[in-house]
């Protein structure tokens, strides 16, 4: 069986085995991020008051939204690939395979369930009249080509230590979260101190948060040379990940 055949069966599989035992199926990916959205939407707007500054600025449901559904995607690939290895001890031990394909098929059932919900989110906004730009939807969803290199590149790193260092999955899930909220995500790059705002950069997500409301709210711009550093970054990040996998995965069956 070819390696996409291959990738194909362990996705399939990945998304049944999602909404095993779930009453709405896949709609839980429409239904989940309403609801979400729904919490983040009352806390902020109605409890804390958030709004942004400027003419022309979007609304902070909006502003949050296109955002939020992009870093849900990358966080919960990497949460649940860095286990993929250690759940399937029992295939690798039976069936000869390229392992890498196990970490690829979780990190993409990730994306295409939460691609699926964000697409659906959007369209809502857009519907109550939030000021989404439809027309930027096309270079959003390219936006997530170069986001998912840069999270299969992380999750095959991940996923390789986790055999050896059972550790690392409990840590994730608060590293994850720091590094949430070290992106702007809920927040804008100018509201903070003049000599922060750079150090966002560091955080690969930044670029990510702000080009999806730059495309889908207008608001900000894509900076050419940032671009190039994302898709550079996403690159070099594949590559080493493989590097690492493929380094480890021949005493990955002595430690399962």
């Amino acid at each position: 069986m070819s390696v996409a055949a291959l990738t194909l069966r362990f996705l399939n599989r990945e998304l049944q085995n999602r909404f095993a035992g779930s009453f709405s199926g896949g709609l839980w990916a429409l239904i989940q991020p309403l609801v979400q959205l729904a919490v983040y939407s009352f806390v902020y707007v109605r409890i804390f008051k958030a709004q942004l500054s400027g003419v022309g600025a979007p609304g902070y449901v909006a502003f949050l939204a296109a955002a939020l559904w992009p870093w849900t995607a990358f966080s919960e690939a990497i949460v649940r690939s860095t286990t993929a290895v250690q759940d399937n001890a029992a295939l690798i031990g039976k069936v000869a395979l390229p392992r890498e394909v196990l970490v690829l098929a979780s990190v993409a059932s990730s994306f295409l369930v939460h691609l699926a919900g964000f697409v659906a989110i959007l369209i809502v906004l857009k519907l109550a009249g939030q000021g989404i730009a439809i027309s930027g939807l096309p270079y959003a969803v390219l936006l997530f080509a170069p986001l998912f290199v840069l999270t299969l590149g992380i999750a095959l790193i991940f996923s390789a230590v986790q055999v050896f260092v059972r550790d690392l999955a409990q840590a994730l899930p608060q590293l994850m979260q720091l590094m949430m909220f070290a992106a702007p995500i809920f927040y804008e790059r100018g509201l903070l101190p003049v000599a922060a705002r750079g150090w966002l950069d560091l955080n690969p997500f930044t670029f990510y948060a702000e080009s999806f409301r730059a495309v889908l709210l207008n608001y900000g711009t894509i900076d050419s040379l940032h671009l190039l550093i994302a898709i550079v970054t996403a690159t070099v990040t594949l590559l080493i990940g493989h590097w690492v996998f493929r380094r480890l995965d021949p005493h990955f069956e002595d430690f399962l």
